[in-house]
């Protein structure tokens, strides 16, 4: 598909009525949106197919859906350094932040450096970007080893404090995902949230107790990813 062809698309899917449903709904305030839903997005990603140069052209048309695009058919092997620093300062919402990171930046081999940086930036939706990041990266490398998620409830523990509702749910999401990585993370997470409930700040508060009341459920489905057995 060409990106005259993928632009008639998305003004096919296009509707305005949608645009308030989603920041209504689910807090989704975007700049030059056509009103798609996330869904209709995959589906046509899917057929798009992977297409690094028609990404990149279909980010600069500056419109929303199509940034969404980019970051589902651009190959995660090639992210450079200048790219991830390019679109993270775009992010505007939590929908199209969580587009990028999840199964995107994620999977680039810069995920960790981006993690450590972006987790002191000022910025609401890059901060959120680290953690969305370590969330993700607990399912997306299932080679990686504990100590990466050990560093990253460093992290978690440094960064409760910030009571921005998208920072503090990111902050949350981390730590509840590293939790079920492993029985040993599981055990090492739980740790964590009990620290964090020392911190008498409202938002660590909510973190640590939010974590807690998912962490300890019996239905709880803890995966086996790799554990550290020989340290």
């Amino acid at each position: 598909m060409t990106l005259k062809n993928i632009l008639d698309e998305l003004n096919k899917l296009s509707n305005p009525e949608k645009i308030v449903f989603k920041e209504k709904k689910f807090g989704i305030s975007s700049n030059n949106s056509l009103g798609i839903y996330h869904k209709d997005l995959k589906v046509l990603a899917k057929q798009i197919g992977q297409n690094n140069q028609i990404a990149l052209e279909l980010f600069d048309t500056n419109i929303y859906e199509a940034r969404i695009l980019c970051s589902k058919i651009y190959n995660p092997k090639d992210i450079t350094l200048e790219l991830m620093e390019k679109w993270v300062k775009t992010f505007e919402n939590w929908e199209i932040c969580d587009s990028f990171c999840m199964g995107f930046f994620a999977k680039s081999e810069h995920a960790l450096q981006k993690t450590e940086e972006w987790s002191k930036n000022e910025n609401e939706f890059i901060k959120r970007a680290s953690f969305s990041i370590m969330a993700s990266y607990s399912f997306a490398n299932k080679n990686a080893s504990n100590d990466i998620f050990e560093r990253f409830l460093e992290i978690v523990e440094r960064e409760v404090n910030d009571d921005r509702i998208y920072v503090k749910k990111a902050v949350n999401w981390a730590l509840r995902n590293i939790g079920k990585r492993n029985i040993d993370l599981y055990k090492k997470a739980i740790l964590s949230a009990n620290r964090i409930l020392l911190n008498k700040g409202k938002s660590a508060q909510w973190i640590a107790r939010n974590a807690l009341s998912e962490l300890n459920k019996e239905s709880l489905n803890i995966l086996d990813y790799p554990r550290d057995i020989y340290r």
